[in-house]
């Protein structure tokens, strides 16, 4: 009985290791559809919100009210009371807590913190709805103007424009063709591109925190894709097929490594930050399966085989 199921997992990896070898071309079709699909989403969210992210204050501006608490409230409750008397501002309501207790809340919204009326409508709707009188709390406040909110946004973009930039000079620097360079940097944009779809989807605001997290994401998506094109581009042993299978077993395992960390880290912190980075770090690491043991396995293989008709081997 034993050798029968051994003898139909071999089967089924034999299958699965032919299909993967021989409909490569037609398994592209996966990563760059799911990059269509990621692009026309981030197309639709600039078309219906003249942004392609959904920012919190620290990006756009508005006030920040952080209020201890050691009750449990209902969050989205509160927010919609809140949200009541300011129908045209996004209103958001989270709880802290330390050592699994309630030990705060955050109420933020985007409104300007240099109109006085408004902020104390703000702040009487806070104490009425968590039904509180503020005057006699030590609550914090944090007012980002506009125009800083956007300077910060701003200069956020072109730090992680610049970071792209000199990651796609290293790697043409390095690998010194074309198109193997091309499939290393597609990839890592497919993930990026990717991590901003779903986040979008999921209504997750990003702050400054998440523009780091895709500045990480470029280093983690890089890290397996210049794994591949090293292998199979300057080593000699074996077939290509089978230097793309070492990379694999290597790659593969660097990878699930990084998603057990970055899913505990997720699970386990407090902190709103925290999880902001490690969700995007989460989604770009599974995206970045497909873009690079599919999509950039794909592009190399066609370049190999190129190189082959014209009597060139790798």
């Amino acid at each position: 009985m034993e050798q029968s199921n051994s003898g139909q997992i071999k089967s089924i990896k034999q299958s699965l290791y032919e299909f993967y070898d021989k409909k490569y071309k037609l398994l592209l079709v996966i990563p760059f559809l799911i990059l269509f699909f990621s692009l026309a989403q981030i197309g639709y969210q600039l078309y219906s919100t003249n942004d392609f992210l959904i920012r919190d204050i620290s990006l756009k501006g508005g006030v920040t009210v952080t209020i201890p608490l050691e009750k449990a409230i209902d969050a989205s409750q509160i927010e919609k009371q809140i949200h009541s008397k300011f129908p045209h501002n996004d209103v958001v309501v989270r709880t802290l807590r330390s050592a699994g207790a309630v030990a705060g809340v955050i109420v933020e919204a985007d409104i300007d913190g240099n109109n006085k009326a408004d902020l104390d409508v703000f702040l009487a709707s806070i104490g009425e709805s968590l039904q509180i009188d503020l005057t006699k709390v030590n609550y914090g406040i944090e007012i980002i103007g506009s125009s800083l909110g956007a300077s910060f946004f701003r200069e956020s973009l072109i730090a992680l424009a610049v970071a792209f930039l000199f990651m796609g000079l290293v790697i043409f620097i390095y690998f010194r063709t074309f198109i193997p360079s091309m499939a290393v940097i597609i990839a890592a944009f497919s993930d990026m591109i990717f991590a901003l779809a779903v986040i979008n989807l999921m209504g997750v605001r990003v702050g400054t925190a998440g523009i780091a997290a895709f500045l990480m994401l470029i280093g983690y998506s890089v890290d397996t894709d210049i794994l591949l094109t090293v292998r199979v581009l300057k080593r000699k042993e074996g077939t290509v097929m089978d230097r793309i299978m070492s990379s694999i077993k290597t790659g593969m395992t660097e990878t699930m490594t990084a998603l057990v960390a970055v899913t505990v880290a997720m699970i386990v912190t407090q902190s709103e930050v925290i999880r902001q980075i490690m969700l995007i770090l989460l989604i770009g690491l599974i995206a970045d399966i497909f873009n690079t043991w599919i999509q950039n396995v794909g592009l190399l293989r066609l370049y190999v085989e190129r190189k082959a008709k014209k009597g060139i081997v790798i």
